[in-house]
């Protein structure tokens, strides 16, 4: 069985030792993080604009995925002291860092579509 170290989401394997892909996997598992990442990697982004950017995700599921992102000190949320509120995301140097793991995804990402058949992914 593995440890999670909430603090850091850390992973740890039954021998003690951290395990670097859980580690990753913990940081960006969850329906759409992989796509908050992609939008802020275009630009800083409000959280409204954000959610006409992903029209299929609820309010209360894109706040959860972006604090958990900002815990992993992927993205950085900046409160401006306005009225009304406004609340702007951006990456985080780490989540830069992030960003040709990204592109390097999207790029197996078409590959895959053009070569193989992708019915199987499309959802109801």
């Amino acid at each position: 069985m593995q440890n999670v170290n909430n603090d850091s989401l850390i992973i740890e394997t039954p021998n003690g030792k951290l395990c670097p892909v859980r580690t990753v996997q913990k940081i960006v598992e969850g329906k759409w993080k992989f796509i908050i990442l992609f939008y802020l990697s275009k630009q800083t982004i409000r959280f409204n604009e954000l959610q006409k950017l992903i029209p299929n995700i609820s309010h209360g599921v894109l706040s959860l995925q972006l604090k958990e992102l900002e815990r992993a000190d992927m993205i950085h949320r900046e409160v401006f002291n306005e009225i009304p509120p406004r609340v702007e995301y951006s990456l985080t140097e780490t989540g830069k860092r992030f960003l040709p793991i990204l592109n390097t995804l999207i790029d197996f990402g078409r590959d895959y579509i053009k070569n193989h058949d992708v019915e199987f992914i499309k959802t109801p």
